[in-house]
């Protein structure tokens, strides 16, 4: 062990001049114009989120116009008696306060007496005020006076981190830098640096892990830096970086975005069942893949991926990803994974919500078959799917479907009074019309047509008229369709049609008509978020009598429609009285092919027809160019 005491990094490679701050170059440079033209005001406010380098550029600001002899590009030489008084800490000439605990009235008086002291080297006394905001009111009052108008040789320059909090007066005395915060590409190479000058071993995807924890904060990067180093004996890889930092890899986020294009519940459930294993919180996995479909969503468009905050190989990755879902994906998604986040806190049981949410992420491409795809509608009750419909009083059930009907008359006369009426009870085709029924038909059909039991006891066997003709059969039919549901009658009409049992209708179909009724499904259907969303982009067209056309954009919106075309062909179907309409959807190659020509046009209508990412945009600032 050496016998040098040893120094964080965030000390030790703290700026000393403007060239090494890093990531405001800008700001810099206007700081360096200012000493070189003789501009400087009587006081500055440096704000910005932590970490950024406030209180460096101060300190390098103040040693700089009291440097002697300053260099050609502005910068402090180092070595003439001013810098050297800066640099070993016992100059008179900069003065340094903290806010947070001298934010009386008193210490600001305090204060305004060291103003009147001229400077003992160099032009200028410096007064750095850090955290300014935590002064009182009162403080701030007593300050205004002195701050607006100090000596010739005085100037302040005040640091915060929460501007809003410094009051309006003091704010028009000073000229503001806003700090930004430094991005993930500026942090990466300065720890390549620093990792080079203390002979650390180090890769790229690492790098970008410590980047991204820090969450633009500089400081912050460098002291986790410090920790992984000290974890991994001076080796840092990316397994030894996730573990010590206790990240979860974005590799889980990758494959579970692909378990729901393929709606994988199995997979994406084994996948959360991993992650709690590996001891991670279910809030904390919720945001952070929240965070993933985020960015997923600003990879799709070229215009948006500069809001991408990952290394060039993971942008890389997201952007090919992004381009295998549609648009309105990510937007039904992220407000799954909101809906999630807001009702963790108050659910009982948060496991199971993670796993619903999941689930429900997994059939946003593949929504469930009808009738379950209503059960999140308010005004469906379950007892509307699961339970078979109640008997109606006076009502009469009929044998197997497989038996084909008899007529009235066919019917025995004895006994007659105890059987449901002739037009509901079927026998085999073989059987004598005297013999009797079985005695425990079995219930297959519902209907509550009256009864005319005359009709069914006075008609003797030996008169009994031939079979009941097609029409017959045709009304007895449409009796007991009125009162079937929508699924058993998709079903008994397709397993009759080869048995000539059912009349289809075909009622002629106009194009108008059609979209008419498109429109119908739209609005009773809001829950179907992709599907509704491109049928309202689709344009359906007439290709034939009763064949229509439908181009969409996606191979995941053709999937949408294939998923709930049951649903969608019943109801044009029922709506249009035409039991032969026919719906073709077709991807549009030339539209799939130059998906963002022109970006900026694209942006402009996603935003017009998404009140949505409207907000989104809002929320962050976001403004169109």
């Amino acid at each position: 062990m050496s016998d040098k005491p040893y120094i964080v990094s965030a000390r030790k490679y703290r700026p000393a001049t403007f060239k090494s701050v890093v990531g405001q170059k800008n700001l810099t440079n206007t700081l360096k114009n200012a000493i070189d033209t003789g501009r400087l005001a009587q006081a500055y406010l440096f704000c910005g989120p932590r970490g950024v380098g406030k209180t460096s550029c101060a300190r390098i600001f103040a040693k700089t116009i009291n440097c002697l002899s300053p260099t050609p590009d502005g910068e402090a030489c180092g070595v003439c008696d001013s810098c050297r008084a800066i640099d070993e800490g016992n100059s008179f000439n900069i003065i340094e306060l903290d806010a947070a605990s001298n934010n009386s009235v008193d210490d600001i008086r305090s204060l305004t007496e060291q103003v009147s002291v001229p400077p003992t080297l160099g032009r200028y006394r410096i007064f750095i005020i850090d955290e300014v905001h935590m002064l009182s009111s009162s403080a701030f009052n007593a300050f205004l006076k002195t701050l607006e108008e100090p000596p010739s040789y005085v100037i302040f320059i005040l640091a915060t981190t929460e501007k809003h909090k410094v009051i309006p007066t003091i704010l028009s005395r000073c000229q503001i830098y806003d700090f930004k915060r430094i991005t993930i590409q500026d942090m990466v190479d300065h720890l390549q640096y620093v990792a080079s000058q203390e002979d650390i071993s180090t890769d790229i995807p690492s790098l970008n892990v410590i980047a991204k924890k820090a969450d633009g904060a500089m400081r912050d990067a460098l002291s986790i830096f410090d920790q992984v180093a000290a974890s991994s004996f001076g080796h840092i890889t990316y397994e030894s970086t996730i573990a010590s930092l206790n990240v979860l890899d974005y590799e889980y986020y990758f494959k579970l975005v692909e378990a729901f294009r393929a709606a994988d519940v199995p997979q994406a459930l084994m996948l959360y069942k991993e992650i709690r294993e590996r001891g991670f919180d279910s809030q904390f996995f919720i945001n952070g893949l929240a965070s993933h479909i985020r960015d997923l969503m600003v990879a799709f468009s070229p215009q948006t991926s500069s809001l991408l905050e990952v290394a060039d190989d993971v942008a890389d990755q997201y952007r090919s990803q992004a381009q295998t879902l549609p648009i309105d994906w990510h937007y039904a998604a992220m407000k799954l994974l909101n809906d999630c986040d807001c009702a963790y806190r108050t659910s009982s049981n948060k496991q199971f919500l993670v796993e619903l949410t999941l689930i429900k992420l997994c059939q946003l491409l593949n929504p469930p078959t009808p009738p379950f795809d209503r059960v999140d509608s308010d005004h469906i009750q379950l007892r509307d799917i699961a339970t078979p419909p109640t008997l109606p009083a006076g009502a009469s059930v009929a044998t197997t479907p497989s038996q084909p009907s008899a007529s009235p008359a066919s019917l025995p006369q004895a006994g007659a009074s105890a059987m449901p009426p002739a037009d509901r009870v079927s026998t085999p085709a073989s059987a004598n019309p005297a013999q009797a029924l079985p005695a425990s038909p079995i219930p297959q059909a519902i209907s509550s047509a009256p009864i005319d039991s005359a009709s069914a006891t006075t008609t003797p066997a030996s008169q009994a008229p031939s079979p009941a003709t097609d029409t017959d059969r045709s009304s007895r039919r449409k009796t007991v369709r009125g009162h079937r549901n929508q699924s058993s009658l998709a079903a008994n009409a397709e397993s009759d049609a080869g048995a000539g049992q059912f009349e289809r209708q075909r009622q002629p179909v106009s194009l108008d008509a059609f979209k008419t009724a498109w429109d119908d499904y739209i609005i009773r259907n809001p829950d179907k978020q992709i599907l509704v969303s491109a049928m309202r982009k689709s344009t359906p067209e007439l290709k034939e009598a009763e064949t229509f056309r439908v181009v969409v954009d996606h191979p995941a919106l053709r999937q949408a429609f294939d998923s709930a075309m049951g649903d969608l062909i019943t109801h044009l179907r029922q709506t249009l009285h035409n039991d032969f309409i026919i719906i073709n959807v077709e991807i549009d190659d030339s539209k799939q092919a130059d998906t963002h020509i022109p970006p900026h046009e694209l942006l402009k209508e996603i935003v017009a027809t998404n009140p949505a990412l409207a907000d989104f945009l809002s929320s962050i600032d976001g403004e169109l160019a």
